[in-house]
């Protein structure tokens, strides 16, 4: 995943542009979250990675997950808090997707 993939999906320094793919997924998660979007969702994560510019070290590649990354500790998380699996439409699938 790279910075500008990001950053064309809507996740940029100064926000989430509106009318792009991030302000729609932000859009679905907070309907899905009751009227807000949560901390570590799919949504801050991409954000707070398109502000800073720190896709490149966060262990989400065009070839998978990298072990021991941010990416591998947020989908370990993630497969615990479900029950031994990452659910479509999570934090690791819509941020290693992008």
């Amino acid at each position: 995943m790279s910075d500008q993939n990001v950053r064309n999906a809507g996740f940029t320094p100064s926000g989430i542009a509106g009318g792009s793919l991030a302000s729609s997924l932000m859009s679905q998660e907070a309907r899905a979250c009751g009227g807000g979007v949560p901390s570590g969702g799919p949504t801050s994560t991409l954000q707070e990675m398109g502000a800073r510019g720190t896709t490149h070290s966060s262990g989400y590649t065009s070839s998978g997950i990298s072990g021991g990354s941010r990416a591998s500790s947020t989908m370990s998380q993630e497969a615990t808090a479900y029950g031994g699996g990452v659910p479509r439409g999570g934090t690791t699938s819509t941020v290693q997707s992008i």
